[in-house]
């Protein structure tokens, strides 16, 4: 924290934005685990729920999925030059984790149920709808979500607040906006996922129509490179980063040197120094 706000006088105090960056508050994380718990019969309800789900699974891994549309599905590509969330996100993401756990059991919730019925693959018989496919209560959702092992968010503090209370593994969408996007003046996305979660790139080809393309000419000119000044994850040093326009207009971008470690689809958070506040 700067010294100029470590000591704001005055008796009330507005905090505008979104103030939901991890360094501010990650030090705290036990005590906050230990504040912001569910009442007792919201606890039982939840557990209740998902144990209905375990069927005949004997190692079963219970992973959230939380699927934010709604007004984003507008906001997002009119306003902030951003995409919410597609199916093929959200393949790889739920691909991820039966890859890596046995018997994995995916519960969905969303403000967008609908969508997420026609567009999530629910045939293998380890997807669960919440609300048995209807938009639930935000209370109930949020719930579920913090009581399962780990988490897939998509965009949005509901789901960034769910992964942090899971305390599992954290897959999130990353890149979802262009370059130039205003979203970016107000959210700090180094600063609001955590370092272990996993980003997954979004898919910015329907972002690139005529119009932006002779906007932002650079997008179009392959293999163009530039010095990436980020923090990465070896060492504390930049990395270089290809970026192109394939013949279909999809947005490329290869990392390097990436975290071979990794499955080839999801990237590791980056690193961002803690704060002493």
């Amino acid at each position: 924290m700067s010294e100029e706000y470590r000591h704001i006088e005055g008796k009330y105090v507005r905090l505008t934005g979104y103030p939901c960056s991890w360094t501010f508050y990650h030090h705290l994380r036990q005590e906050i685990l230990q504040e912001f718990s569910f009442h007792d019969h919201v606890k039982e309800e939840a557990n209740r729920y998902l144990a209905g789900l375990r069927g005949q699974r004997r190692n079963v891994t219970y992973v959230g999925v939380h699927v934010r549309r709604g007004d984003y599905v507008r906001v997002m590509p009119q306003v902030w030059k951003g995409v919410v969330a597609d199916k093929a996100y959200l393949e790889k993401a739920m691909g991820y984790f039966r890859a890596k756990y046995q018997e994995p059991v995916f519960v969905v919730t969303s403000n967008g149920m609908e969508w997420c019925q026609e567009n999530i693959d629910a045939s293998r018989g380890d997807v669960y709808f919440s609300g048995d496919g209807k938009e639930s209560s935000l209370g109930r959702d949020f719930a579920f979500l913090a009581h399962c092992n780990h988490t897939i968010m998509t965009i949005g503090t509901f789901g960034i607040w769910a992964g942090y209370l899971a305390e599992g593994e954290t897959i999130y969408l990353a890149n979802y906006t262009l370059p130039d996007s205003r979203f970016l003046r107000v959210f700090k996305p180094l600063a609001a996922f955590l370092p272990e979660w996993f980003g997954v790139d979004a898919d910015l080809s329907t972002l690139l129509n005529g119009t932006q393309r002779q906007k932002r000419p650079r997008l179009q000119a392959p293999n163009r490179t530039r010095r990436d000044r980020r923090p990465a994850i070896s060492e504390g040093k930049g990395r270089w980063r290809v970026q192109g326009v394939l013949e279909q207009g999809e947005v490329k971008t290869t990392w390097l040197p990436s975290a071979n470690f990794l499955p080839g689809f999801l990237r590791r958070g980056h690193l961002v120094p803690r704060l002493n506040c």
